[in-house]
């Protein structure tokens, strides 16, 4: 039969990305077509894939950071786009009194969290009760930044159950007091459930109470705010991998959203391998008959998925 190569339909973009680069392109299109030839900043890497950047880069998106933001004199008209992750309000507040003129590229899911967060913040604070906000994330991830930046760093980032059991033994999460419990939209559904049901047990312990009895007290509440495109993905990606003898999965190295899903489909075929692109590739990782499946983040180009199966094709 042969090596026979599969791409993976669900792979690829999210619509916050697809979004994002829509509205770069737009603009820098239009800007060549009025024969101004601006360029475009973008505040962080619109994408966390180097190959799809210097495609957009050869376009005229310049990424700069905070750094760069905060030393920037003064600008006059330059544009400035905020990325799907989205940013803190004072972010915003800062490149306009630069001079910057502002694309907001947040992404719409992520623009619901942010308010959720500062919604629950206002109802745990309210006439001076005690309350806490948990944000199950990546510490100094762009998306967390801008989340706990909705309320002014009032909020406890959370990696792992390790990290969860610590911060309680060491006081900085109080099991005490009303909390309310978030995601970053890119995490494992999975995972997130796991904090969440041993934080639980562990409110529930505190006040000598049931799990059950526990849930009728109304002092943890869990939003559900991992992406449904993400979250539907783990899924649907570990019967891809399942399917596979071999899966390569291609990704950036900055990809939060690509190393977890990288190891979901690793946890079920131990023949993944995480590359950048075709460079990447070793031959003496196929056998001749071996039925390969190709998928990638959803900041992996579909591009890039098809030039990563073309290779592979032609080994």
């Amino acid at each position: 039969m042969g090596l026979t190569v599969e791409i993976d339909k669900a792979s690829g973009f999210c619509a916050g990305v697809i979004g994002a680069i829509t509205k770069a392109e737009d603009f820098l299109e239009r800007t060549r077509k009025e024969g101004e030839n601006r360029k475009l900043f973008s505040l962080g890497a619109i994408v966390h894939n180097d190959l799809e950047l210097q495609r957009l880069e050869r376009q005229g998106l310049v990424s700069i950071d905070k750094d760069d933001l905060n030393e920037i004199r003064q600008v006059d008209g330059e544009t400035l786009l905020i990325r799907a992750h989205g940013e803190p309000p004072e972010t915003f507040a800062l490149a306009r009194e630069k001079g910057f003129n502002v694309i907001d590229c947040t992404c719409p899911v992520v623009l619901k969290l942010q308010e959720k967060i500062k919604e629950a913040h206002a109802r745990l604070t309210a006439d001076g009760r005690k309350g806490q906000i948990i944000i199950f994330g990546k510490i100094g991830h762009a998306e967390v930044l801008g989340l706990t930046g909705q309320v002014g760093g009032d909020a406890v980032v959370v990696e792992d159950l390790p990290m969860l059991e610590a911060l309680i033994a060491d006081g900085t999460i109080d099991i005490t007091v009303p909390t309310e419990v978030f995601s970053q939209t890119t995490k494992s559904p999975a995972e997130y459930a796991t904090i969440c049901s041993r934080l639980e047990e562990l409110m529930a312990g505190a006040r000598e109470l049931s799990v059950e009895r526990f849930k009728g007290t109304h002092l943890l509440t869990v939003h559900n705010t991992i992406c449904a495109q993400v979250a539907s993905r783990h899924g649907k990606l570990s019967r891809f991998a399942l399917e596979h003898d071999v899966v390569i999965f291609v990704a950036g190295k900055a990809s939060s959203n690509g190393k977890v899903l990288c190891s979901l489909c690793k946890s079920v075929n131990i023949r993944t391998y995480y590359i950048g692109g075709p460079a990447d590739i070793r031959k003496e990782w196929f056998r001749d008959d071996d039925k390969v499946g190709v998928c990638g983040a959803t900041s992996t180009p579909k591009w890039l998925l098809e030039e990563v199966a073309d290779y592979i094709k032609g080994l």
